[in-house]
């Protein structure tokens, strides 16, 4: 596999707290990677360390490039999209305003405004309205629109089913599967893994800050061990 993101021996630190003790992953282009395990396990730090939002060291190289040395908007400017947990939408701002905000700056997207109003219809409803009086399953839609619609070729979703109905569930997933369809790889982090099965090309489970299993979604699903050590199922 050609690897669009290459990680060797991660590490990150929160302060003097060591989080990621040596987490190594290659996503290639296209595809969807699920990274599970349990709340504590180092998930969400992994994201925000290679989005150099965290301190980190290791090999951390995204289309052949180092990004060690780059700061976190140099890093989505390269083509690596991040959608938080948090959502981190603008909220005084209106639905339009947040997406115009996130679109490319480099050449054009895969994604338009136009196309993600058809992925997320109530984006068009709602497009005057502000962001901060949205249900927080329309602010998980704005948000994954507006870092669409930057240009990503590989996009980071945090927990993005979390709160959802099952139907706002259903179209994110629909969502996820539109980014891989062009060619947009995806580093899905679920701690129930919700979305992933049916999704997913591959599940790794994180677990105390490293990789405790990483194959296909049946594989997993074979493994009684993991599933009950490492996601608290099962």
């Amino acid at each position: 596999m050609n690897a669009l993101l290459e990680v060797g021996n991660l590490r990150a630190w929160y302060g003097a707290s060591q989080v990621l003790h040596g987490v190594d992953l290659c996503i290639g282009a296209g595809e969807i990677v699920a990274l599970a395990g349990r709340n504590g396990s180092g998930r969400s730090t992994f994201a925000k360390a290679l989005m150099s939002m965290v301190e980190a060291e290791g090999v951390r190289r995204f289309a052949g490039m180092d990004l060690a040395p780059l700061r976190t908007f140099e890093i989505a400017r390269l083509g690596l999209g991040y959608v938080a947990e948090q959502r981190d939408v603008f909220p005084t701002l209106t639905v339009d305003e947040n997406l115009s905000l996130g679109l490319a700056k480099r050449g054009a997207s895969r994604f338009t405004i136009d196309d993600a109003r058809t992925l997320f219809p109530i984006l068009l409803e709602r497009r005057g309205a502000r962001a901060g009086v949205l249900s927080g399953g329309e602010q998980q839609m704005l948000a994954l629109a507006r870092a669409l619609v930057g240009g990503p070729n590989l996009l980071i979703v945090d927990e993005p089913a979390e709160g959802l109905s099952a139907q706002m569930a259903a179209r994110v997933g629909a969502c996820l599967r539109a980014c891989a369809a062009r060619g947009i790889a995806v580093l899905l982090i679920e701690q129930r893994l919700e979305l992933a099965p049916g999704l997913a090309d591959r599940v790794a489970v994180m677990g105390h800050g490293r990789i405790v299993f990483e194959g296909a979604p049946g594989a997993l699903a074979q493994r009684e061990d993991i599933v009950r050590d490492w996601l608290g199922v099962g």
